[in-house]
């Protein structure tokens, strides 16, 4: 496997957070995208981005599907308590970029983690 691909962090943020969100709660985004970046991000710029689409386009492709199946009925109402003029579109997008920054966060903290660990050897006797 190429792990210098950019699409693959993205892509496995993407699925393994989508898959784990069906039974844990929305947090579970923020674990998956620490565990991606320490295991396997290269820097912190690339575990960021990636934590970011891949975290954000797990709330947007379902948000977006919900909204479209329903007519964007429930969308507006939700629109409508916050400060968004009612927009179901605004709603999704919004959503996408919260779990965007959870995810960037998460996945640029995994990465600092892991840069951090190898900045300190361990102590030898």
């Amino acid at each position: 496997m190429n792990w210098r691909n950019p699409w693959l962090l993205p892509i496995l943020i993407l699925v393994l957070a989508s898959a784990v969100q069906l039974d844990l709660p929305w947090w579970s985004l923020a674990v998956v995208a620490f565990v991606v970046g320490l295991a396997i991000a290269p820097t912190g710029r690339v575990a960021f981005w990636a934590g970011f689409s891949g975290g954000g386009l797990s709330w947007v492709l379902p948000a977006a599907w919900l909204a479209y199946q329903n007519d964007g009925l429930l969308a507006h109402r939700v629109a409508q308590l916050l400060p968004l003029g009612g927009s179901p579109v605004v709603l999704v997008l919004v959503a996408g970029i919260v779990a965007g920054l959870v995810g960037g966060l998460a996945a640029l903290a995994g990465c600092w983690l892991r840069e951090a660990m190898r900045a300190f050897p361990t102590a030898q006797q």
